[in-house]
């Protein structure tokens, strides 16, 4: 069997169940969620890893290198933040031709420190080897005082709430592989929302200190993303279409195409999670952006994701959320980023 036959997913549940045989006791949560845990004497510990290819997540042509570097660190982060821990330290491992100017290289880093600088985020050491096209690969630990968000621990009658904003990343997406023009202020927050994403470090705190307990990062897509932490609870879900936040930039420029960017387009960076009517309550009080109701938990089949419109009837989803090994049209903008 191919990988592409398998799929991104099914070859991760089959490499979990392999490396399980290697868990120690201390692994409180391991492959198949945001990032790692593990108990040890002071607090929990918290690893996550990413990567970014050249021609499968970006290419140089429409991205900067300093926006490189910041993506690759934020997307990281993020991961840490759907834990609701505090980053700490950041092992950089580059894949670079030869030929690559150095100036180029600076202003990679220059890109992650500005941001590692606003979390107090180390850039700890790392390793670089020649590579026939850049790979950026990026490990962050972190630590939790106490109990981690995780994607198992949504349960029937939990509401589904979202930070911020949907959409805008997988507009910016689409402005960048379509050359569209739109006026200044879009063309710059459609850019940054692709490009320059916002780890939401602050609200994941937030969640796991007023009692949330299930959370994941929006990367893939809201649909898809939410499908993920349903299957590892063991429940479906809910989620009206006039309650999802989409982007009111992406709203005025995506007429057409709004909702579907805001389900699908993934690469948001928001935090979706669940809790019941109390907990939802205790946190709108906290949070510091914007936050939406937009379902709820469901017993249903474990991973089904139901949209309904506002007199409950279900609607099809017109596109998936990303996945690596799976073939997609040029013209889907679930792709990742260019």
């Amino acid at each position: 069997m191919k990988a592409s036959e398998l799929g991104e997913f099914g070859l991760i549940e089959l490499l979990a169940e392999i490396v399980a045989k290697s868990r120690g006791e201390a692994l409180l949560v391991d492959i198949g969620d945001d990032a790692a845990a593990w108990r040890t004497e002071a607090a929990i510990q918290l690893a996550t890893t990413d990567a970014l290819i050249q021609d499968v997540h970006f290419t140089l042509s429409t991205i900067t290198w300093r926006e490189l570097g910041w993506k690759a660190l934020a997307v990281n982060l993020s991961d840490i933040a759907a834990m609701g821990g505090v980053p700490k330290y950041a092992l950089v491992s580059l894949g670079l031709p030869g030929d690559t100017e150095v100036e180029h290289v600076t202003q990679l880093y220059d890109g992650m420190v500005e941001l590692a600088r606003r979390y107090d985020v180390a850039i700890a050491g790392g390793n670089i080897a020649v590579a026939p096209l850049v790979v950026l690969s990026l490990a962050v630990t972190g630590s939790a005082p106490s109990d981690v968000l995780t994607r198992s621990a949504a349960a029937p009658g939990d509401q589904i709430a979202v930070t911020g904003y949907l959409g805008a990343s997988g507009a910016g997406l689409a402005m960048l592989k379509k050359g569209l023009q739109f006026d200044e202020e879009t063309t710059t927050r459609l850019r940054e929302a692709h490009l320059k994403p916002q780890p939401r470090i602050v609200e994941g705190q937030i969640l796991a200190r007023t009692g949330v307990r299930a959370a994941i990062d929006l990367s893939d897509g809201l649909v898809s993303d939410l499908a993920k932490l349903c299957k590892a609870s063991g429940v479906g879900a809910e989620i009206r279409a006039e309650r999802i936040p989409i982007h009111p930039l992406v709203s005025a420029a995506f007429e057409q195409d709004c909702l579907n960017l805001a389900l699908s387009g993934g690469e948001d960076y928001e935090l979706l999670f669940t809790g019941r009517v109390e907990v939802m309550d205790r946190v709108k009080g906290l949070m510091p952006c914007p936050l939406s109701v937009i379902g709820e938990i469901v017993n249903e089949e474990p991973g089904r994701v139901r949209l309904l419109d506002e007199q409950g009837k279900e609607i099809g989803v017109e596109r998936e959320g990303w996945e690596h090994f799976t073939p997609r049209n040029d013209d889907e903008l679930s792709k990742p980023s260019y």
